[in-house]
């Protein structure tokens, strides 16, 4: 399978440059990852859709979950360029991030 090229948004790759090397080290090493399949996994991909998520409506856009670092990567995809899109890369935190990226989109 051929990975898809990644984007990111202007403000998500700040939030990239913010995080502390390692840290951003290991966030890179997933966005690769994913990328080799971005797909929702109802369609055998690595992506978790989002849908609605404490009242956002957050329709078409994915997650990648760093569990141990705490971080969420938000993406959608744009299947004809075969491009995954970085919307936020963000601490959980309370759900800023899902608030961050239905502003962002």
């Amino acid at each position: 399978m051929k990975t898809w090229e990644i984007a990111f948004l202007p403000e998500a790759d700040r939030d990239r440059e913010q995080l502390e090397k390692s840290v951003r080290n290991q966030v890179d090493k997933a966005i690769r990852k994913v990328s080799q399949n971005p797909l929702p996994k109802s369609e055998g991909g690595y992506g978790t859709p989002l849908g609605h998520k404490q009242g956002r409506n957050l329709t078409g856009l994915l997650k990648i979950k760093l569990r141990k670092l705490g971080i969420r990567v938000v993406y959608d995809l744009i299947r004809e360029k075969e491009t995954m899109r970085i919307i936020v890369v963000s601490i959980r935190a309370d759900s800023e991030v899902y608030k961050t990226a239905e502003a962002r989109t």
